[in-house]
């Protein structure tokens, strides 16, 4: 997404020494918007990279593009979000190879309009720049005006985009459009990364390599690992609305900047090594894999995630999280109701507040309280919060439900049977799962008996399936549902009226427009889910053949969520095989045997 923000060449010496601290004591309250916007300074500088990912014997140079406020009178943090979507996106075709009928195609037309769906945080530079921070804006390479090629979050992305961080400590050398090296010598070093998405999953990947001057990370909607964006557990699974994309996809959309032909070599290379038959977890998928190094994070981290997001699913969040927790870094979560979007399109004042004083925390040194706030923040439904002192929420305890043969969801383990459905990859997930008391011979459905007081899910469910399959399809697809009644999340709408956040200029005046959500009275809601292909059934790293009628037990994670089931609702299980909008597509007719009584759910359940 391009950015309507004109931007600053910063001055340098030829001689790279790290940055002194801030020569002056922090503010006593919070920084205030005392400094002039329309004179801010605004300048383009491109910082040296340590790789040459283009292959034309020079190393890649990030376009980095500043606002920051004039005169001061001191050194200055910084708030950064990179991006490869500033110079837009490139109409590039999905992969065509999702009905899998033993062809392998590539020209399929584009799925949803990503462009569309990226949000750039644009509220940054007019709220941020008058209270004493500057504002910085990088592309990531091989997009916009760096140099380089985009490798959907390959370690040469990580490595642009942390030497970004360098130069504002004084590490990297930088020079400006005449070529004249300069340095950030206004900047105390002290850096923040933010960003959604994709400007999200880069603060992730710089924050895993440890890198100093990186005080701290808000990922609004990120990835942790890529190989859990375009597969899961060993199955070939697009992100929401993205049917066919994958890393060579994305990597040609943002491959943006000057002369893209030289990267040829780089996008026939990602096509090939992200393989698209096995779905297998390798080194090509470890390279983007950022929770291996999630030791290595030093910096501050808070954690945003929409709890009906379907792009970058909330799994990405729940793993992440989990590992911040046991490498014991500060952090705090917000999980909200919308999908894929910033909470500054939700609760814009609310978000403002908390971003305004963690920021003042982490790059000002303000002893504010924003560390003695509840660890979490949750929305449970459409405009209801709830905040907790820990998360997954204390006194939420693992319990196992176990199918039965006659539909029921119970703690309590019955005689194993054998029930059978009948793969059908026409039929959508949300269509598998009405009606749950009804006979399908496409799913195996089972509820628990309605609930006698409030139960909240907290934290990431688990299941355990014995099944044999004989047929083409080799996933196994779990549907845990809520069943009731009740006036739920259906979207985001526009309303009228604007909020000013900040001063602006007449191109960039600082108002945005106000949304609200958009609900409905539903009967039912697919609260979350998992996949897993049986073939990998010893791991995501190993194929092996299935032998029909053999019976395999496979264990697998749903997606990470925060849902309340109301009293009087029914907590449901759905097992079926394709699920269509997400998995590949084969051929109809697989025939799934799965075993009652030991097959169940692990849920990780509290009551008030």
């Amino acid at each position: 997404m391009r950015t309507r923000r004109a931007v600053l060449a910063v001055l340098s010496s030829v001689l790279l020494v790290p940055i002194a601290s801030p020569a002056f004591a922090a503010p006593a309250g919070p920084t205030e918007p005392v400094h002039d916007y329309a004179s801010a300074v605004r300048e383009q500088v491109w910082v040296q990279t340590p790789v040459d990912s283009d292959g034309d014997g020079k190393r890649d140079r990030v376009a980095v593009r500043v606002i920051r406020p004039r005169d001061v009178g001191h050194k200055i943090p910084v708030i950064f979000q990179p991006s490869p979507y500033y110079a837009g996106l490139k109409d590039v075709p999905n992969h065509d190879d999702i009905d899998r009928e033993g062809i392998l195609r590539r020209a399929a037309p584009p799925g949803a309009n990503r462009a569309e769906t990226v949000t750039f945080s644009g509220y940054l530079d007019n709220y941020f720049v008058p209270r004493g921070y500057a504002v910085v804006f990088a592309d990531s390479l091989g997009s916009g005006g760096s140099d380089g090629c985009p490798t959907s979050g390959g370690r040469n992305e990580t490595l642009g985009m942390k030497a970004v961080v360098d130069w504002l400590n004084g590490r990297a050398k930088g020079w400006d459009a005449g070529g004249a090296e300069v340095s950030a010598d206004w900047s105390t070093g002290k850096t923040g990364m933010i960003g959604v998405s994709y400007n999200g999953t880069l603060p992730n990947a710089v924050a895993s390599t440890g890198v100093e001057g990186l005080e701290t990370i808000v990922p609004i909607a990120a990835i942790s690992s890529w190989y859990d964006y375009y597969r899961a557990n060993g199955g070939v699974v697009a992100p929401g609305g993205f049917q066919g994309e994958d890393l060579d996809v994305l990597a040609r959309a943002v491959l943006t900047r000057q002369n893209p032909e030289v990267c040829a070599p780089v996008m026939d290379a990602i096509e090939r090594d992200q393989d698209r038959v096995t779905g297998d977890y390798s080194k090509y998928w470890a390279e983007r894999d950022y929770t291996r190094d999630a030791s290595r994070v030093k910096a501050s981290v808070l954690l945003v995630h929409g709890l009906h997001d379907m792009n970058v699913r909330t799994g990405q969040a729940g793993q992440w999280w989990d590992l911040l927790a046991a490498n014991n870094v500060p952090r705090k979560i917000w999980l909200h109701q919308g999908a894929h979007s910033d909470p500054f399109s939700i609760r814009r004042a609310e978000w403002l507040d908390t971003l305004h004083a963690w920021m003042d925390h982490w790059l000002y040194g303000i002893d504010n309280d924003i560390m003695s706030r509840p660890m979490a923040d949750v929305e449970v439904a459409p405009n209801v919060w709830k905040t907790s002192r820990n998360w997954p929420i204390p006194g939420a305890r693992t319990a196992d439900w176990y199918a039965g043969q006659n539909g029921e969801l119970s703690p309590v383990p019955e005689r194993s049977r054998r029930a059978t459905f009948v793969d059908d990859p026409a039929r959508t997930a949300e269509n598998l799962a009405a009606n749950p008391a009804a006979a399908d011979g496409n799913r195996l459905a089972f509820q628990t008996a309605p609930l006698t007081a409030e139960t909240r899910l907290s934290g990431t469910p688990e299941i355990t399936v014995r099944a044999d399959l004989n047929g083409k399809s080799p996933y196994l697809t779990a549907l845990l549902v809520d069943y009731g009644a009740a006036n739920r999340f259906a979207g985001r709408r526009a309303v009228p009226g604007q909020d000013c956040v900040g001063p602006g200029i007449p191109e960039d005046p600082g108002c945005f427009n106000r949304s609200e959500y958009v609900t409905a009275e539903t009967p039912y809601e697919i609260v979350t889910r998992g996949w897993v292909d049986v073939r990998n059934r010893h791991g995501r790293n190993v194929s092996e053949p299935i032998t029909p009628g053999v019976a395999y037990t496979v264990k697998w994670d749903l997606q990470t969520t925060d849902h309340v089931f109301a009293p009087g609702h029914r907590i449901g299980l759905v097992i079926i095989s394709t699920e269509r909008d997400h998995t590949l597509r084969y051929p109809a007719g697989t025939e799934v045997g799965v075993r009652l009584g030991i097959s169940r759910i692990s849920l990780p359940l509290a009551r008030p």
